[in-house]
C-alpha cells in the first residue's frame, strides 16, 4: 500500500503495480514508463510525470493531477479520468475507447489522431485542445466545452452533442452522420 507517499521524481519506470492503492501519493515528475499499472488507484498528484507505454487498463485516475503528463504509447483503455485536471497533457495517437472523462480539465491536452469511440467526455473542459484527426463515434460530448478546439478532419459520427459550447472551435472538414459540421 502507497496510499499517501511522497513519491515526486521516483524512477518506477517498469514497475509492477497491479491493483496497487496510489491515492493521494505524490508522485509529481515520477517516471512510471512502462509499468504494469492495471487496476490501480491513482486519485494522486501525477503532475508532469511520465506514463509513457504503461500498462493503465482499468486504472482509477478519478479527480487527478495529471497536468502535462505524458501517456505517449500507454494502454488506457477503461481506464477512469472523471473530473482529472489533464491541462496540457500528451494523450493522442491512443485508443480511449470507452474512457470515462465526465467532468474532466483536458484544456489545451493533446489528443491529435485518438480514438474515443464510447468514450463519456460529458462537462468536460476541452478549450484549446487538440482533437485534430480523432475519431469520436459515439462519443458523448454532451455539454462539454471545445471553445477554441481544433477538430479539424475529426469524426464525430453519432457523437452526443447537446448543450456542448462550439465558440471559435476549428470544424474544417469534421464529420457528423457523414456531413460536414459548420457552425
Amino acid at each position: 500500500m502507497l496510499a499517501g507517499y511522497h513519491l515526486a521524481g521516483a524512477d518506477l519506470s517498469g514497475a509492477s503495480l497491479a491493483d496497487a492503492d496510489l491515492s493521494q501519493a505524490n508522485l509529481t515528475g515520477a517516471n512510471l514508463a512502462g509499468a504494469n499499472l492495471q487496476r490501480a488507484i491513482l486519485r494522486a498528484k501525477l503532475r508532469g510525470a511520465d506514463l509513457s507505454g504503461a500498462d493503465l487498463r482499468g486504472a482509477d485516475f478519478r479527480n487527478a493531477d495529471l497536468r502535462g503528463a505524458s501517456f505517449t504509447n500507454a494502454q488506457v483503455r477503461e481506464a477512469s479520468f472523471g473530473g482529472a485536471f489533464l491541462a496540457g497533457a500528451s494523450i493522442g495517437n491512443l485508443d480511449l475507447s470507452g474512457v470515462d472523462f465526465r467532468g474532466a480539465d483536458l484544456r489545451g491536452a493533446h489528443l491529435r489522431r485518438a480514438i474515443l469511440h464510447h468514450a463519456d467526455l460529458s462537462n468536460a473542459n476541452l478549450s484549446g485542445a487538440d482533437l485534430s484527426g480523432a475519431d469520436l463515434e459515439e462519443a458523448n460530448l454532451n455539454g462539454a466545452v471545445l471553445r477554441g478546439a481544433n477538430l479539424t478532419g475529426a469524426n464525430l459520427l453519432c457523437a452526443a452533442i447537446e448543450q456542448t459550447v462550439w465558440d471559435g472551435a476549428l470544424l474544417d472538414r469534421t464529420c457528423k452522420a457523414g456531413t460536414p459540421l459548420s457552425h
